[in-house]
């Protein structure tokens, strides 16, 4: 009796530890099915606010987001529009309208909020970055070196400016990214402008790095600021009839050379460019059911412009990206909740 139940016992233990076996492959493979890369999973993708309307303003034309000071989540349009939205369900409680000095219309991209509830927006017309109160007035406007500005006043190209916005070492240095390379610089080489915030907190213009893109068609959407002074960067272009391509990197300026005083950068030998990792190509991702309205390496794809880290979990950080749908009908607003290990 004592045997039989001796082995009895073995016998189930054996089968549990089968059992637990079985699973292991089963678990992983759910796993799996969100993973973009050893770095980079896909929670879960929402499409709720594509082609709607809030209080008579179009919800869509996204290119920015950040998180506001009360945990809602602040999605700027490109169209002069400032939304506050629903952290839990995406759904706009309050749009703020933009505009500029005269009165006019924004090219507005990138968006911070800042520690006193100051936004910071950036435009690229001219291009600029401007200081609006909640309720969207302006309170100022910071200075943007001679070389950024737009052609002929400075070696940028219209559209192709400040679209990037994120803060840096807890809020002291501010950092803008250009979209692509200013003339006489090298395509794909793209400058990373910087301002520090001083006594009276405005900001006044300091060092500037460059950062290389995989591609000449591929500009810089949007970076986001890790606590460590690393960056997380978007690249992104588009191919006619084949679609998007939106990449994630893990990059780090603190050791690149200050590119403020050089006129062209044209891959001297002397410069330090921004060092980066890829951390995943967006169209890796599982499609989670995902449909395209036009031709997409994965059907997940879309113009994906905006970037905010919600918080962290488990070791990996909550990012959310959404895509700007140019009010096309072919293009999609959509949300994409990513975790991603650093």
């Amino acid at each position: 009796m004592q045997l039989r139940t001796v082995l009895a016992t073995v016998t189930a233990a054996l089968a549990a530890a089968a059992c637990l076996t079985a699973a292991g492959p089963v678990v992983a493979s759910v796993q799996d099915r969100h993973a973009c890369s050893p770095s980079v999973s896909l929670d879960r993708f929402s499409d709720a606010l594509d082609k709607t309307t809030f209080d008579g303003t179009f919800v869509g034309n996204l290119s920015a987001l950040a998180v506001d000071r009360d945990g809602s989540l602040a999605a700027l349009s490109d169209r002069s529009a400032l939304f506050d939205l629903d952290t839990r369900t995406l759904q706009p409680e309050k749009v703020i309208p933009l505009a500029d000095e005269n009165g006019a219309a924004l090219d507005s991209e990138g968006l911070v909020v800042d520690r006193d509830g100051t936004r910071l927006v950036t435009s690229e017309t001219e291009p600029s970055i401007r200081r609006y109160s909640v309720d969207g007035r302006i309170l100022g406007r910071l200075p943007v070196p001679a070389a950024l500005q737009v052609a002929p006043a400075g070696r940028a190209t219209a559209n192709q400016t400040f679209e990037g916005l994120t803060l840096l070492n807890g809020g002291r240095t501010l950092l803008a990214s250009m979209e692509y390379a200013l003339s006489g610089d090298t395509p794909g080489i793209v400058r990373f402008q910087t301002w520090t915030r001083t006594k009276d907190h405005h900001f006044r213009p300091a060092a500037q790095y460059a950062y290389r893109t995989d591609a000449a068609f591929l500009g810089v959407p949007e970076v986001q600021a890790l606590p460590d002074g690393r960056l997380l960067v978007l690249e992104r272009g588009y191919t006619s009839g084949v679609g998007n391509t939106v990449r994630l990197y893990l990059a780090d300026p603190r050791h690149a050379t200050d590119t403020s005083g050089i006129e062209n950068l044209t891959g001297q030998s002397g410069v330090r460019l921004i060092r980066k990792t890829l951390l995943t190509d967006i169209a890796s991702c599982p499609t989670l059911g995902a449909t395209a309205k036009q031709p997409q390496p994965n059907p997940l794809l879309d113009n994906i412009e905006g970037m905010v880290i919600t918080g962290h979990e488990k070791g990996r950080l909550k990012v959310l990206l959404v895509s700007d749908d140019n009010q096309n009908a072919v293009q999609t607003t959509r949300f994409y909740y990513l975790r991603v290990r650093v």
